[in-house]
């Protein structure tokens, strides 16, 4: 894809944590041990999955806590979670009471160190951090599930800036009867890239999904800076943008107007006699 002339290449997420790789329990901390239940369950493609579900929704005044491990947050700032869930429809329970919720909050703790075990965690609001409510957009009802019909509901959201080492994940029910099928956790990465002649390093995005992060470039063999130094800016969504500066190929090497010939090679040469060459596994000009 280009904007305003300018090739972007495919983001980059780096994975923390992914249910849906599990192959043994996930041995997330529940609190009470009456509230979410860690099950073998299928997703929508009749994969086998690791879920956690509850569903008092007959008992008033639940408070279900659910405390993922330790994440390393290597490096990044800002975090983004992925989750799929199923929620059941209130209105088609029989008798229950109007406590019944579809919606669920989402929370965060940053620590240095594990703190939290099955013996000793953070029950409360108070040491955690909101990120926010969650709601379904689909809910499901009995004739759904007598059909076998799932109606997953996928949503992301991202909270920083983050300091410390790592943090956990808290899924609060309240009230709902549901079931978190699967919780991605991510962070973004502009992707190392060759552009007007120079190299940008693989940069992480900024703590706000507003931030640009700047990266320098460093020019290719035989090319060097003209007007000003040069530069990228890497936005929150992990794209490259605003190009600043350029590399031009040196006296006596000369270029022809290749990257368009070649978009997606990952570095250019410039040689002499006015031939750019693509990245190789052996990379030089001929003799």
């Amino acid at each position: 894809m280009q904007r305003n002339g300018f090739l972007l290449l495919q983001l980059l997420a780096k994975t923390l944590m992914d249910t849906r790789t599990a192959t043994a329990e996930l041995g997330w901390t529940a609190n009470p041990a009456s509230g979410w239940e860690e099950v073998s369950g299928y997703d929508e493609n009749l994969n086998t999955i690791r879920t956690y579900q509850v569903c008092n929704v007959f008992e008033p005044n639940q408070n279900n806590w659910l405390l993922t491990t330790f994440i390393n947050r290597r490096g990044a700032h800002r975090i983004y979670t992925e989750m799929r869930f199923t929620v059941r429809d209130c209105s088609s329970l029989p008798n229950v009471p109007g406590s019944c919720k579809e919606t669920f909050n989402l929370y965060y703790y940053e620590t240095d160190s594990v703190i939290a075990t099955k013996k000793s965690a953070f029950w409360s609001e108070a040491p955690y951090l909101k990120v926010d409510t969650i709601a379904a957009d689909e809910s499901f009802s009995q004739v759904d599930f007598g059909g076998r019909l799932m109606k997953v509901n996928t949503e992301v959201r991202s909270f920083g800036p983050l300091t410390r080492n790592g943090f956990y994940l808290a899924f609060q029910d309240y009230g709902a009867c549901m079931s978190l099928l699967s919780v991605r956790v991510f962070f973004k990465k502009c992707p190392s890239i060759v552009q007007n002649f120079a190299v940008f390093p693989e940069t992480m995005t900024g703590a706000e999904s507003t931030s640009l992060v700047i990266a320098r470039g460093t020019c290719i063999p035989n090319a060097e800076e003209v007007d000003v130094p040069i530069k990228l800016y890497c936005n929150g969504d992990g794209e490259w943008m605003v190009p600043i500066g350029r590399c031009t190929c040196k006296p006596g090497y000369e270029a022809e107007n290749s990257v368009q010939r070649y978009p997606f090679w990952g570095l250019m040469l410039c040689c002499q006699g006015g031939t750019i060459y693509p990245f190789t596994a052996v990379v030089g000009c001929p003799a």
